[in-house]
């Protein structure tokens, strides 16, 4: 038995070990392929040190992960610090793709993001049944509207008035009329509805992420004389990023430590409402203590960190109403930690429209 015990003891090790080797090696490549990107490719000084403090930040959860681990389960909920890890891996797995897309430049940011909304609108569509009538219509949708939209943000923000229109006009009254030709009347408001709730949320709103990369952007210097900002633009859409993120990150925490007043019950028992003021709060001091790596003043980013924050809010609260409307609990399995993509975007999707024009509106040159 003695020896049983041992056994299992150097296998917990050595799986510990191998976990916190495979750890350092994935580190120690983000850190290599940053220090090898030349500053023409975005990654400049401000962004670098961004990206640093992301990092940072993952380092430091990912030792308090293992703290927690290692404590007894009658200290802390086994339940609490199995969500955390998975989570956290979430975390990490979205900061790597998300660094790799920046750093094979433009383009393929927007290909990464391209193929999270084919990914995020599958989850969608799949959750709720479709009659024959709709096939049609899903195709043009998943096969010529989603990719078309991607394309046009790729081509520039010389496009920007076709990619501003290309959903909420054209890809709408396509459907409608799509769906209407397939003869097939039985819920037909619900199911066109439910087809132009999807690819807008999915596809049209997370799309202007990347669109952040072609803005053309003005600041205010020392002297308060408007000039041309020659900033980062891949670390603008990090910046934006990470915000969204870590609001979600504020907000659970105060919602667990202050939380009595739920703001819906029947939608989503663990979102309170102070939930929600400390963790946009807390966002707003974030992003004023980040406003260096932006084209922001102090005040700018920190209005617009609160924005992001109560917008992503928003995209969760929107969420969980779909999920409860549909009896799910999450919307897929592909990202381990938060059930499915969708379940991970949800944020950015409500929050990526509203910075991006607020931007273009205030800043652009």
């Amino acid at each position: 038995m003695m020896s049983g015990i041992v056994s299992t003891t150097a296998a917990i090790n050595g799986l510990a070990m191998t976990s916190l080797s495979g750890f350092f090696v994935a580190l120690e490549f983000l850190r290599s392929a940053l220090a090898a990107a030349p500053e023409s490719s975005g990654f400049d000084i401000p962004t670098r040190w961004l990206l640093g403090s992301a990092i940072g930040l993952l380092i430091a959860a990912y030792f308090i992960a293992e703290f927690l681990r290692r404590q007894p389960e009658t200290t802390i909920n086994p339940a609490v610090v199995a969500t955390f890890n998975l989570r956290l891996r979430a975390w990490w797995m979205m900061s790597f793709i998300l660094v790799a897309g920046l750093l094979t430049g433009r383009i393929g940011t927007v290909v990464l993001f391209g193929l999270v909304s084919f990914w995020a609108l599958r989850e969608f569509i799949t959750m709720t049944p479709t009659r024959r009538g709709d096939h049609r219509a899903l195709f043009w949708v998943f096969f010529f509207f989603t990719p078309a939209q991607y394309v046009v943000v790729g081509l520039g923000q010389a496009y920007f008035e076709v990619y501003s229109v290309l959903i909420p006009v054209y890809a709408s009254l396509f459907i409608f009329s799509r769906i209407a030709w397939a003869g097939d009347h039985k819920r037909f408001l619900e199911r066109s509805a439910k087809i132009q709730a999807g690819l807008l949320i999915c596809v049209y709103s997370l799309s202007h992420a990347p669109a952040l990369l072609d803005l053309e952007l003005q600041t205010l210097n020392a002297q308060g004389v408007w000039v041309h900002w020659n900033g980062s633009k891949p670390g603008l859409l990090f910046y934006f990023v990470l915000l969204v993120q870590l609001a979600e990150v504020f907000q659970y925490v105060w919602g667990r430590l202050l939380g009595k007043r739920v703001i819906a019950p029947q939608i989503n028992a663990s979102r309170t409402w102070e939930g929600l003021i400390g963790g946009a709060l807390s966002t707003a001091v974030l992003g004023a203590l980040l406003w260096w790596a932006t084209p922001f003043t102090i005040w700018g980013s920190a209005c617009m960190a609160l924005v992001a924050a109560v917008m992503g809010y928003a995209g969760g609260m929107t969420m969980s109403a779909i999920k409860r409307d549909r009896g799910v609990e999450d919307y897929g399995t592909l990202v381990q930690g938060h059930a499915g993509v969708l379940d991970r975007v949800d944020s950015l999707c409500f929050a990526a429209p509203v910075f991006f024009h607020l931007t273009r509106a205030i800043l652009a040159a």
